[in-house]
């Protein structure tokens, strides 16, 4: 008797915040991005509730957001091409950094450590300062360790919302 392997699990973050003429507002964008991700090597485990969020850079319409956890026998670069194809089926176009999108998918973590490619970087090199983005992955994988820092994303989340201290000599003036 064998014993089977657990499949890799990834953390993928969705938004979007442009409508699809098929598929509608970004909360049902990400709803169905959810349902392409599904497919015979990708098997979802868990998904965030979806929230919104104010935008990072020249965009000015707000995100629908969540976080997705699927298992994967997929290498990391080949995840990455399977979420690219996605976002293409969605409509994104390159260009503008932070412009609206109508799909952006990320690879968040993934349970084989890091990863480090021209193309890719995990885990996501911005998700730390990202409200948005730990506050729906805390909500499905509280305990799942950074890989660098070894912290749990439950940590993070808090170090991100803790108050920061006042600078005492600012408030002397």
């Amino acid at each position: 008797m064998t014993s089977a392997t657990p499949l890799p699990l990834y953390a993928i973050g969705l938004g979007s915040n442009r409508r699809h003429a098929r598929f509608g507002d970004p909360r049902r964008i990400l709803l169905a991005a959810l349902d392409a991700l599904e497919g015979d090597d990708i098997e979802p485990v868990d998904v965030s509730p979806i929230i919104t969020s104010d935008p990072i850079g020249p965009s000015l319409r707000r995100y629908a957001n969540a976080v997705a956890l699927v298992a994967s026998p997929l290498a990391p670069f080949e995840m990455l091409e399977r979420l690219q194809e996605i976002e293409a089926e969605f409509g994104r176009r390159s260009g503008q950094r932070w412009s609206a999108r109508t799909l952006d998918l990320d690879i968040l973590l993934w349970s084989g450590g890091a990863w480090s490619a021209p193309d890719l970087t995990i885990p996501h090199p911005a998700m730390t300062s990202r409200a948005f983005v730990l506050g729906p992955l805390r909500a499905i994988a509280p305990d799942w360790r950074h890989p660098l820092s070894a912290r749990t994303v439950r940590q993070m989340a808090a170090r991100l919302i803790r108050p920061k201290p006042v600078d005492r000599n600012a408030e002397a003036h």
